[in-house]
């Protein structure tokens, strides 16, 4: 089914009882078909916070959690995020046995739809910690030119030193839109890097070059990987985007050349 199909910008009537079949998987294969020959396009994480989940125990009584999914990267589909939030909303009214068996029961749905082995993992509402970000961040510099859309030509080497370095880079100025609605996502994005070093203010300029860009966040990063991969030819490369929140969930999709530089999740504090 096309995304078209679903029912991402729709009026909708939120479910009150156990739906499973309303998660919509969307397939990856269409976005990568040219980043074929890209190592690392689908080795990483999409990982997701869900801030709205409830249930009943198996008294009736309304439990409240915050989730995190862990998607594989290399899993066939990955989940249109409002059919996720009306199922996890399905959920609402649902008595559950315990917390495992609602996990147990997560767990199973999320995995037939995205045809891959699918975890949650379930925080107390006040134990999900904010992180600080690690790394240099790129925002106060000036980029030479800028565009509108995605362009890797912006992206260039460092002409004033010729060593190799490895580095990780963020920036809060990353902004794309949702290829249905038109709505505006934003997000920080994490770059590590090791090869010849890039001029930072070309990748500032390439990060704010998705702009005015449709895209979900998944093909985003594995754009941005994808370009920085084929400009550059690192070593090693990993990109990480921690997106805000929107209805009550945020997507943080991951890529890495290497598995080695697969990073620990984390929560920003705009997130």
């Amino acid at each position: 089914m096309s995304v078209e199909q679903s029912l991402l910008g729709k009026d909708t009537n939120y479910p009150t009882e156990y739906q499973p079949d309303i998660l919509f998987p969307i397939s990856r294969v269409d976005s990568r078909e040219k980043y074929a020959d890209v190592e690392g396009i689908q080795l990483g994480q999409d990982w997701w916070h869900v801030f709205e989940i409830s249930w009943l125990n198996a008294a009736g009584i309304p439990q409240v959690a915050i989730g995190r999914i862990t998607l594989p990267a290399s899993s066939p589909n990955l989940i249109e995020s409002k059919s996720l939030k009306l199922y996890f909303n399905s959920m609402n009214f649902t008595r559950f046995q315990s917390e495992a068996n609602f996990i147990e029961t997560v767990e199973h749905d999320l995995t037939a739809a995205a045809q891959a082995p699918v975890t949650l993992t379930l925080f107390k509402v006040d134990d999900l910690a904010i992180s600080q970000p690690e790394g240099i961040c790129i925002d106060q510099l000036t980029p030479e030119r800028l565009e509108q859309h995605p362009d890797p030509n912006l992206l260039q080497f460092d002409l004033e030193q010729a060593e190799d370095v490895e580095v990780q880079l963020y920036s809060h100025l990353l902004r794309s839109n949702c290829p249905v609605t038109g709505q505006p996502d934003w997000g920080t994005v994490f770059i590590r890097y090791q090869g010849k070093k890039p001029c930072y203010r070309s990748i500032l300029a390439y990060i704010i070059s998705y702009r005015q860009h449709n895209g979900f966040h998944e093909q985003c990063v594995e754009q941005m990987f994808a370009d920085i991969w084929q400009k550059f030819a690192p070593e090693k490369l990993m990109v990480y985007a921690t997106y805000t929140r929107r209805g009550g969930l945020d997507i943080n999709p991951c890529r890495v050349s290497d598995l080695t530089w697969m990073p620990r999740p984390i929560r920003l504090a705009r997130q």
